[in-house]
């Protein structure tokens, strides 16, 4: 698992988690699996638009994700748990742990919306590259049939 309820202790205090989730660690596991999906769907390329191939850097999704402890790449471990803490906090009825949680969750889809665009770089995330990727047709050109009037 790229997140596990440990991570925790660096986004919101463990008693709070418990609190919020009366205990139950379904709830839990359900907001660390939310967040990785959430943050995989900003970094997979989408291979049926053409702004896949326009030049940005495409990040290798399956080898960001897989990593585990001290190879995960931390700035993505950071927001992955900003995410997952937003998915706790909205069970809770505390107004200051909520607005906290919605700003930072905010800011974190926003870096991952830039990172996916191209604004931000992470020059230390596995990439793919799709010059070598086969079946690379981006491009396609012809005509439509000549049309005849025959009657």
């Amino acid at each position: 698992m790229f997140l596990e309820k440990k991570d925790f202790g660096n986004v919101i205090y463990a008693y709070q988690v418990d609190q919020i989730t009366e205990g139950d660690e379904n709830i839990v596991a359900q907001a660390l699996s939310a967040a990785v999906e959430e943050a995989k769907s900003y970094l997979t390329a989408n291979v049926n638009s053409l702004k896949t191939f326009d030049g940005r850097i495409v990040y290798d999704v399956q080898a960001i994700f897989s990593a585990t402890g001290l190879d995960r790449n931390s700035l993505i471990l950071q927001h992955c748990l900003t995410l997952a803490k937003f998915h706790v906090a909205v069970l809770c009825n505390a107004d200051f742990i909520y607005e906290q949680a919605k700003e930072r969750y905010d800011r974190a889809i926003d870096w991952f919306t830039k990172l996916a665009k191209g604004t931000v770089v992470l020059t230390s995330l596995p990439r793919i590259d799709i010059e070598t990727t086969e079946d690379r047709n981006p491009f396609s050109s012809g005509s439509r049939a000549k049309f005849n009037h025959d009657y």
